[in-house]
Formats: structure tokens, sequence, C-alpha cells
């Protein structure tokens, strides 16, 4: 089927469009989860992150680092903390994770959410 004049585009999980290969994660990290390092250096690692529709990612915590950026780019994440009350993010609303803070996420629309995670290292 060929839709002409349509804006929006299906994809699966861990295909985007612009060639990346997304890697699911690990079965007991979460589900509906893929992600791909765009930067990883000794400094600083920077991870674009796809949740698909009620996909989850388990809560963990990240003590090897200093800080890290959760930044979705669109609508539709509810980002839970240790450190406060979830929140249902909007697009590019960023949250402050300090290293060593239980946290996940989960995607509450109806479509795949990317988001963009910057990790400072120790």
């Amino acid at each position: 089927v060929l839709w002409i004049g349509s804006s929006v585009v299906a994809q699966t999980p861990g295909t985007p469009p612009d060639g990346l290969v997304l890697n699911p994660i690990a079965a007991t990290s979460g589900t509906g989860v893929s992600n791909v390092a765009l930067i990883n250096r000794d400094e600083v690692r920077v991870l674009r992150v796809d949740v698909a529709p009620n996909g989850v990612r388990n809560v963990h915590s990240h003590d090897d680092m200093q800080y890290h950026l959760f930044i979705p780019t669109s609508a539709g994440m509810r980002f839970e903390s240790e450190s406060g009350a979830p929140v249902d993010t909007k697009a590019w609303q960023a949250q402050f994770v300090k290293g060593g803070t239980k946290h996940g996420f989960r995607n509450t629309s109806g479509s795949t959410v990317t988001i963009v995670e910057v990790f400072v290292k120790k």
C-alpha cells in the first residue's frame, strides 16, 4: 500500500529512517526499548533511545556517571525517579538525574518516542 500526501511514516523501533541501527536492550532491562551510541568518549556518552508504545525501561541506576540528562523529543514519556513524583514529560522537557539515582520510564503514548540521553562520566 502506498500512501501519497501523508506526513506520517510507520516504523518499527530499531529501524530509524536515518540509517542508524538501534539495538534492543536486554529483556531483563525492559521491553520495547532500543538504543545506539551517538558519541562514546572517556568524558561523555550520548545515546539515542527509541521507546515503542507501552515500552518500559525498568528501574535502574548509573553508578558510574556523575549525572545524566534524559531528553524526550516528543510527548508521551512518564519518567519516574526515586527523588520525586512521576513526570509525564512534554517534548524536549529535560530531566536531570544525579549519578546513582534509581529511575525508569514508560512510553504512555500511541507512537514511538525518541529520547536523547547525555551521560557525563566520573
